[in-house]
């Protein structure tokens, strides 16, 4: 599946927001990218601010358009409110999970983690970074020297970085268990969700 590979400060400096975890650059230069970065800019419409958050949630998430839009479509057919179903699918993507677990340090790498093999739901191998976690689901590290070598190197580097709540983590046995599914101030969103859900629905 294709997935964002260009500059990642580039992005990050166009938001004004540390998109793919924290960097020097957005503090030594807090204004867009480009020779124009630093002048002043146009006021942003209703419509361009709805595309701002689309776009940082896509970003964070390692989401192309159309993979996008689909969790918006999914979380439309949910039952409750739309902007949180979204961030609950987002969250629950196996991906999502690998890195919230700390077996990987960043989610590109959880997702390279998960396509080449190294992550186990429920005892079976799941290669798809987008496979949609359920309550009670066990995601474990395979049982080889390879994968448990890597994802204990990364649980050290990850060691400062807390666990949610929703989430069971047994760092003996490089296995994580999905307790229960995450409330809207639990994940704490990165941009504003009920804009995106307006920007979709017009």
């Amino acid at each position: 599946m294709a997935r964002y590979t260009g500059p990642r400060v580039r992005i990050s400096r166009r938001f004004g927001t540390p998109i793919f975890g924290p960097t020097k650059y957005l503090e030594r230069r807090n204004y867009g990218p480009g020779v124009h970065g630093p002048k002043s800019r146009r006021k942003t419409t209703e419509y361009g601010e709805g595309l701002i958050e689309k776009q940082k949630l896509r970003y964070y998430y390692g989401l192309m358009e159309k993979q996008f839009r689909g969790v918006y479509e999914k979380a439309l057919r949910r039952r409750g409110v739309t902007g949180e179903q979204m961030l609950q699918i987002l969250e629950t993507r196996l991906d999502n999970v690998v890195y919230q677990l700390g077996f990987a340090n960043t989610r590109a790498a959880a997702r390279q983690m998960v396509g080449h093999g190294h992550i186990t739901v429920n005892g079976r191998k799941a290669a798809i970074a987008s496979y949609a976690l359920k309550v009670n689901d066990v995601v474990c590290v395979k049982n080889s020297n390879v994968s448990r070598q890597l994802a204990t190197k990364n649980l050290e580097v990850s060691a400062s970085r807390a666990v949610p709540d929703w989430l069971s983590l047994n760092k003996e046995d490089l296995k994580g268990v999905i307790m229960r599914v995450p409330t809207r101030d639990e994940i704490q969103p990165i941009a504003n969700e009920q804009a995106v859900v307006e920007f979709y629905s017009r």
